[in-house]
């Protein structure tokens, strides 16, 4: 057995220790101190894994299901699978004194979606510090609010729960509303909003920001990740204020005010976080299928969230933009991208289409009766591991109940692990000649 789980390609060992913590996550969940009601094996394991992928999907309500107990065995998934298994597994063996070899750091770098071994130990030191300051600050910000309101236990737990929750974009939340009680709230607004665009724009970025201050001295990844977000999230608020400002069930009989704060907070959670302050399933087609579009392309790189990732998007769109231009490279910043990491973004985009589209087309026939948007929104939503919900998740069937568990499990490790976990590497050296092909 030991020799097997050392043969593993690091994509494999992966992929079994995700698999490992979400049967442990299941097993302690249909524990009967662990839930408040009968909750199915399917159900429990539909919770591990959307916890443990830090996504947010729920077919029982999580408020009052799941006992204190049920609630911190889902808070502890959240905070392992958003920081990462491995990552944790560094930080034990570090405490240990233990030495971390060449296949520790490959994982590692595996794990957190990096381009090379070389500082991951340190970043993973960095992420833990970082990760829990972050946390902490939350914590006591949301605890100001919340203490007042449901009083010291409840108010420092629910705080506490939402402040990992958020960090780590999961977006469970302990009200069966998420929080839409609290859409003209700019605290939890801020707070709340603060912690998953912070956890979803990625570690390596952050500790890029530290150590270079300056802008012009910031990696190229960096400075794509800081322009993209802040321009998506600017176009992305503007259009959501227009399309649901006279929409009575969303925007519409809110004042100013928290329309705005409410456009905007409902522009940045489908970057993977999950959490709503306005009914998703009464907003207009034209915001429904923006959000989709923004699940589909999710958070950073080495971060908590999903999706394809924001830097995968720009290299498509830089490579169309260059290939218009009829330039053989791609030049952004003084810098050129090697066309192995544009073939990368290719092979990202093209597997997670197939992969949305497959698991669309087997719901399109388990799910009768459910409308199509409905369907490509919750099969959308686990990819990208976000966890909003047009209100379909808790009605699907046991196979569409599978299908998205195997969305979130692929969505979260990344479509490449698990194509690299199967695939064997390539002996071929042999070249060939040059034929050209008829394309468009």
């Amino acid at each position: 057995m030991k020799n097997k789980i050392k043969n593993l390609s690091p994509p494999q060992l992966l992929i079994t220790v995700f698999l490992f913590f979400i049967i442990l996550g299941t097993f302690l969940l249909k524990l009967p101190f662990a839930t408040t009601e009968s909750v199915s094996w399917l159900d429990a394991l539909f919770t591990a894994t959307s916890a443990m992928t830090v996504t947010g999907l729920i077919v029982v309500d999580t408020g009052t299901a799941y006992t204190l107990f049920g609630e911190i065995i889902i808070m502890s998934l959240i905070q392992i699978g958003g920081l990462g298994i491995m990552s944790f597994a560094m930080i034990i063996f570090i405490m240990l004194g233990k030495k971390i070899g060449f296949k520790e750091r490959l994982l590692v770098q595996q794990a957190l979606n990096q381009t090379s071994f070389g500082g991951v130990i340190r970043l993973v030191k960095h992420l833990f510090i970082f990760s829990f300051i972050v946390e902490g600050f939350a914590l006591i910000l949301l605890a100001s609010e919340w203490i007042p309101e449901y009083g010291w236990g409840k108010g420092f737990y629910y705080s506490l729960f939402h402040s990992i929750s958020a960090f780590n974009n999961a977006g469970f939340s302990i009200w069966s509303d998420s929080l839409m009680g609290y859409v003209g709230n700019p605290l939890v607004n801020i707070v709340i909003a603060g912690l998953f665009i912070i956890g979803g724009i990625g570690f390596t970025v952050l500790t890029d920001m530290w150590y270079s201050k300056e802008f012009r001295r910031l990696s190229l990844h960096t400075k794509l990740m800081l322009i993209g977000t802040l321009i998506i999230n600017i176009v992305a608020m503007f259009l959501i204020f227009v399309l649901e400002f006279n929409n009575p069930k969303t925007l519409g009989e809110l004042p100013l005010p928290d329309q705005i704060l409410g456009s905007f907070f409902q522009a940045v959670t489908p970057r993977t976080a999950g959490f709503n302050s306005i009914d998703i399933g009464s907003m207009e087609d034209p915001t429904i299928l923006l959000t989709i579009f923004l699940m589909f392309i999710g958070a950073g790189s080495a971060s908590t969230g999903g999706g394809i990732k924001l830097t995968t998007f720009l290299v498509i769109i830089l490579s169309v933009f260059a290939f218009l231009r009829d330039k053989n490279k791609i030049l952004v910043f003084s810098r050129t991208i090697d066309h192995p990491f544009i073939f990368r973004a290719l092979a990202i985009t093209m597997i997670s289409v197939l992969l949305v589209f497959s698991a669309l087309f087997v719901l399109t026939i388990t799910e009768k009766g459910a409308p199509f948007i409905q369907i490509l929104f919750e099969v959308v939503s686990a990819f990208g591991t976000v966890g909003l919900s047009m209100g379909l998740t808790g009605t699907l069937t046991w196979i569409g109940k599978c299908i998205i568990i195997f969305v979130m499990f692929v969505g979260k490790l990344g479509p490449l692990t698990l194509a690299f976990s199967l695939s064997k590497p390539s002996k071929d050296k042999i070249g060939y000649p040059k034929e050209d092909i008829l394309t468009g």
